[in-house]
């Protein structure tokens, strides 16, 4: 009797929030302005809020004049500075926590700090709230009558001049409260395993006699596990092994290429996804209906958004506005102000707006991810759709994709150049070409535009990688697990011919 008492109990604690949610769905702007200036004036004795002379302003508009929008290059002097000891450099209390980020495309580690605040107010605050908003929409969940397999980052926490570093999961994992192992398998052990080809058969060995009633992961990483499970135990899809699955939350990559992939290996129908929005940088979004991918921005996290449309981003016009100025279904750059001492920071993300009352979004891709070579403008969020519309029509699986320019040569038009590595291959590899072709033109008109007769662009290219060609190059440049991933998309050449190399 004990576990259904603690889902009962658990169930009411977490519906209690969605009382506070509808103040800064009723009032978001205001919630925003508010939340701005608390910022403000807590660091007003920091270094930069003597910098930029926080204790006179009182206005968002003079907030934007005295601080520039900065990305990490610019900041990373004062985060050196609070690393090595010095403290209310950025932030007013004490900061000692690091997320070890290296981002996608920069081979050079980022150190993105964490204060207390934002592990209580919004990362932990987020935890809940995702529990509360599927509980809400499922009211005869019994999820917590079992545990949630998490597959969370590959590092350990490492001490370094009286500061500690690490992913961001293993520091989530390192100052969670006792009661939460109890509820989440594998152990802390396990999962803060560093190394990946050893952790995948420890979380097995954990996991498998445990009653799981949820998933936590990366799709692509945790569709690794998972198929490794239904090999070791020699079922046919994971509700022989765990029979009281009920959802799974995801982010970090799109799920559209793997939705497939994963309703052969959990045929049940009753199963949700849940999607959710988070970074080193703070836990910004939450899906909060059952049916709909669309992610409610969550207000009260302590982080202030700003976005600059991405038709004038990097350019000398760019402009930035507040989330009252933003319009539906258009590309932006988002930019945050956070409770661990980021000021107007360029994330790298880009997102657009699918509701405005309230206000929901989709991660669309990478302000460095497109490929804009040719005036075609392609995000993630469109190649994604691409090749599950296409794998869906050929009867395909993949296992990764990345998609590169083919620069123009003399007379010879640009192309496109993609490297698929497939789980399930089509029949027909000019079919499926052809197909993905003409999905990503009827998805981004500009793409459209520059194929049109073959007038700036040919049709695209489709190279096949070999098996494990992704996950080798991971292996070799250290990025196995966790939230590593190739860029989908990129402006240049390289990741491409690493990979063609390595076939």
């Amino acid at each position: 009797m004990a576990l259904p008492i603690i889902n009962s109990i658990a169930s009411w604690v977490l519906k209690q929030r969605i009382h506070q949610m509808e103040l800064f769905l009723k009032y978001p702007n205001e919630v925003q302005e508010e939340l701005l200036m608390t910022l403000i004036r807590a660091c007003e004795n920091t270094v930069i809020g003597r910098k930029y002379d926080f204790a006179s302003i009182r206005s968002y508009q003079t907030f934007t004049e005295r601080v520039p929008v900065s990305a990490y290059e610019e900041l990373e002097a004062q985060i050196e500075r609070t690393r090595t000891g010095e403290q209310s450099v950025f932030w007013h209390s004490p900061i000692k926590w690091f997320a070890k980020s290296s981002g996608t495309t920069n081979a050079k580690s980022k150190f993105i700090p964490v204060s207390s605040e934002a592990l209580e107010d919004c990362h932990y605050k987020a935890g809940k709230d995702l529990l509360c908003l599927y509980l809400n929409n499922n009211e005869n969940s019994q999820m917590f009558v079992g545990k949630s397999l998490r597959l969370g980052g590959s590092k350990q926490i490492y001490e370094d001049k009286n500061t500690f570093f690490g992913d961001l999961s293993a520091i989530l994992i390192e100052n969670m409260p006792i009661w939460a192992e109890f509820s989440s398998t594998p152990s802390n052990k396990v999962s803060l395993m560093s190394e990946w080809e050893s952790k995948i058969p420890a979380i097995i060995k954990e996991t498998m006699n445990e009653n799981v009633t949820s998933f936590a992961g990366v799709p692509s990483w945790m569709l690794v596990l998972l198929n490794r499970v239904l090999e070791e135990t020699g079922k046919t899809n994971l509700m022989e092994v765990w029979p009281n699955l009920e959802v799974y939350f995801h982010g970090g990559v799109s799920f559209d290429p793997y939705r497939e992939q994963y309703k052969k290996i959990i045929p049940n129908n009753d199963f949700k996804y849940y999607e959710i929005y988070n970074a080193s940088e703070g836990f910004f979004a939450i899906q909060d209906q059952n049916d709909s991918n669309d992610l409610l921005l969550m207000l009260d996290y302590g982080i202030f958004y700003e976005f600059i449309p991405m038709d004038s981003f990097g350019t000398p016009n760019q402009r930035v506005v507040r989330l009252t100025d933003v319009e539906l279904n258009k590309n932006y750059a988002v930019v945050i102000t956070t409770n661990s001492g980021l000021w107007r920071y360029l994330i790298g993300d880009t997102v657009r707006f699918t509701s405005l009352k309230p206000y929901r979004i989709r991660v669309s891709g990478r302000t460095k991810h497109h490929i804009n070579v040719f005036g075609e403008e392609l995000m993630v969020e469109n190649t994604d759709q691409a090749i599950a519309k296409t794998c869906q029509a050929t009867g395909a699986e993949i296992a990764d994709y990345t998609v590169a320019p083919i620069f123009m040569d003399g007379k010879e038009k640009g192309a496109h150049e993609w490297m698929i590595e497939f789980k399930s291959h089509p029949k027909d590899i000019e079919q499926f070409r052809q197909i993905l072709d003409e999905s990503l033109q009827s998805l981004n008109s500009d793409y459209e535009a520059k194929r049109y007769n073959n007038m700036t662009l040919n049709p695209l290219v489709v190279n096949v990688a070999r098996e494990n060609l992704f996950y080798d190059w991971l292996k070799e440049n250290d990025k196995l697990g966790g939230q590593h991933k190739i860029p989908r998309l990129s402006n240049q050449r390289d990741y491409l011919e690493q990979l063609k190399n390595m076939q």
